[in-house]
């Protein structure tokens, strides 16, 4: 975090603290780095002095120490002293030293998915616990978070709210960064803990894309499309992209619960880190299954159809040659030389007729119940049937010719 000097007209001693440097100035006052006797370091806030006696900033301030007594937890900074009723109140917590998410993306570009999925995980986490107090953070952004060697932690909660409260200081005026506010905002409806789900998408968005998830343009240009039209994460990573997507949602009943959001961000973290690939939703790997797994009907079926390219000739030759031959006339004599080759003897293949019902006493064995059939009636091919019925082929041809030979020579 950047520090500048103290100036001129800032206070040297604040309570029991004394004040080192500048951290940053704000809408309602200035944040200095101070030490107290011990010399632990805190971040103390002082309101400014035109607004010292304005009651409605007094109201607020005391609102943002009231929320950061309440909230327990590592997500925040923890808050160590406060005096509200000093001439210019103030309030100390503890100090966070690191850069805001901000500034981090402004010097070294977009994040990784798995950091920026730590960073989300982190930060989901801890707005369980500040919505746990019963207290909505209601401006949440870059500038908002530390990234801090222990983890990023929110801050600023001078515009935050109880659960269920009113987002207009005045009638028509938002409260809130634009860009970053979610649209019942805008809107002028009550905050939920799901407006801040919307904020914290629109922050992961931009630590993804080192943009606006949408873009640039005056506050009104801005708030008009966070009411009205989509972010735009294109330079999203895949892994995270659905999971912002949700959270920027318009409806906030459309948004996941911090809880959720936690949960998955760990996950996707984790993957991210070991260079895993993203996990397929469940319909479209159920599809994919689907569709490459055919029932055993439907894979004989596929097979079987004619003009399926030479890469099928050599199985259908082999499942096939000596069941169907090379012509019909092939096949009727090798099906009906082995079932009737021991009825028919030498008179060689007769006349087609339709087999019986019946079972076959050839080589050929009656089906059995249940047994796995294609559509075209016929089961696969056994290798050792083939040859069986080869063999008896030959032999029966061979007998055949013999018989004719001899028929002749007696006629001669």
């Amino acid at each position: 975090m950047a520090m500048m000097r103290l100036r001129r007209e800032d206070p040297r001693i604040v309570g029991s603290f004394r004040l080192h440097r500048r951290l940053g100035a704000g809408g309602m006052g200035v944040v200095y780095l101070g030490s107290d006797r011990r010399g632990q370091r805190v971040a103390l806030k002082v309101i400014r002095p035109d607004l010292a006696e304005d009651q409605e900033f007094r109201s607020r301030f005391a609102r943002e120490v009231s929320a950061a007594r309440r909230i327990r937890g590592g997500c925040t900074a923890r808050l160590v002293a406060a005096d509200l009723e000093a001439e210019r109140p103030w309030f100390a917590t503890q100090y966070v030293p690191g850069p805001s998410l901000h500034d981090r993306v402004a010097e070294e570009g977009s994040l990784r998915a798995a950091d920026v999925a730590s960073i989300g995980a982190a930060l989901s986490e801890g707005l369980v616990a500040v919505h746990e107090a019963g207290v909505v953070h209601r401006d949440l952004k870059p500038s908002n978070i530390l990234l801090s060697p222990k983890g990023p932690r929110i801050i600023d909660f001078g515009i935050a709210w109880a659960t269920g409260a009113s987002t207009l200081t005045h009638v028509g005026t938002a409260v809130g960064s634009p860009g970053f506010l979610a649209p019942e905002q805008v809107r002028g409806a009550a905050v939920t803990p799901a407006t801040d789900v919307f904020s914290l998408g629109a922050t992961l968005a931009y630590a993804a894309m080192a943009d606006s998830p949408f873009g640039h343009g005056s506050s009104e240009v801005m708030l008009y499309r966070v009411v009205h039209e989509e972010p735009q994460l294109h330079g999203v990573p895949d892994a995270l992209a659905p999971l912002i997507r949700a959270c920027l949602a318009k409806d906030p009943e459309d948004r996941p619960s911090t809880l959720q959001l936690s949960m998955r961000l760990k996950e996707i973290a984790a993957r991210e880190a070991q260079g895993l690939p993203v996990s397929r939703p469940p319909v479209q790997r159920e599809r994919t299954e689907e569709r490459n797994t055919l029932r055993p009907t439907e894979r004989y079926t596929d097979r079987d159809v004619p003009g399926r390219g030479p890469e099928r000739g050599a199985e259908r030759g082999t499942d096939r040659g000596t069941e169907r031959g090379v012509d019909r006339g092939t096949e009727r004599g090798a099906d009906r030389g082995t079932e009737r080759g021991g009825e028919r003897g030498g008179r060689g293949p007769g006349p087609s007729s339709r087999p019986s019902a019946g079972p076959r006493t050839g080589g050929r064995p009656a089906t059995r119940p249940g047994a796995r059939s294609t559509s075209t009636g016929r089961r696969p091919a056994n290798p050792r049937l083939l040859r069986q019925r080869l063999f008896v082929f030959v032999v029966v041809t061979l007998v055949v010719a013999l018989g004719i030979a001899a028929a002749q020579a007696l006629q001669g």
